[in-house]
């Protein structure tokens, strides 16, 4: 694992979505949110030449300016990374840019339009990639969604083929849309009502800042923002992520105590049965 880094006077804090946040507990002498990522590159044993990469994208966009996030699949340990510019077609912070930044890394054949009115993207980091064995082979964009009565966003994925709708989301208060949240759990054609709503919305997690509800092409997806760290460690280990990896976030608790974290899972009906998909926790760096 890279050296533990730790804050300094001049961090700022952010959410999934970029959205500054004041830190809920005094942030001096604390960790930055960075050390939880580079702990799930040592667990799932990945080629060093990841840390290079986010050296790399600091260098280029700025430290604190990308958000990461960990996944966990039935293949296990992956990650992606997600990068925001709300200025949109006056963006600094564009694809073009990051492919620039990243190319020693990778190669990647899609053509971009930086015409297109979108205000975040995301890449896939796997291991083929960071090996030097595979491409970046699919960008995916976020466009707003107006005429929702709530923030909402749409997804589409940017591959060499072609272009195509990937995802929905839609952004609600946790203290004031409770009821409108869970309508909209129900509003799929993933889950009926056989599902009670607490298997969905966890008790332990609603208790946070932003609940989104995402309608995907096979399933749908609850996240979970601003939450404290004593949250991510129950998410950890409700998602059966890596004893080593939730014995780091248990065993640093109080240096992670400052920040807010945003969790994740995808999700749809087999059956009678609830199954999770994948899962997800995010930082920045």
């Amino acid at each position: 694992m890279n050296q533990l880094e730790y804050t300094t006077e001049q961090d700022v804090y952010y959410d999934f979505c970029l959205w500054r946040y004041t830190p809920v507990a005094s942030p001096a002498n604390k960790f930055r949110s960075v050390n939880l990522l580079y702990n799930s590159f040592d667990v799932a044993g990945a080629n060093k030449r990841i840390y290079e990469l986010v050296e790399a994208i600091r260098r280029g966009i700025g430290i604190s300016n990308t958000v990461w996030g960990t996944k966990l699949t039935g293949d296990g340990l992956r990650w992606e990374f997600y990068f925001y510019d709300y200025k949109r077609r006056e963006r600094v912070r564009s694809i073009t840019r990051l492919l620039n930044i990243i190319r020693p890394f990778t190669d990647c054949e899609t053509k971009i339009n930086e015409n297109l009115d979108y205000f975040m993207f995301s890449i896939d980091i796997t291991h083929d990639l960071i090996s030097g064995a595979g491409k970046l082979e699919e960008i995916h964009m976020y466009i707003g969604n107006p005429g929702s009565s709530v923030s909402s966003g749409i997804c589409y994925s940017l591959e060499k083929s072609g272009t195509r709708l990937e995802n929905i989301y839609f952004f609600f208060d946790a203290g004031k849309h409770r009821q409108e949240i869970s309508d909209k759990v129900y509003c799929s054609a993933h889950v009926d009502s056989g599902i009670r709503v607490h298997q969905l919305l966890w008790p332990e997690l609603v208790n946070c800042k932003i609940i989104v509800v995402a309608n995907k092409q096979g399933n749908d997806a609850l996240y979970f923002s601003g939450i404290t760290i004593v949250q991510l460690i129950f998410f950890l280990k409700k998602m059966n992520y890596p004893d080593k990896l939730v014995h780091f976030a248990e065993e640093n608790k109080a240096g992670l105590d400052h920040m807010l974290y945003d969790a994740g899972y995808d999700y749809r009906m087999e059956g009678n049965e609830l199954v999770i998909l994948k899962s997800g926790y995010y930082g920045i760096f």
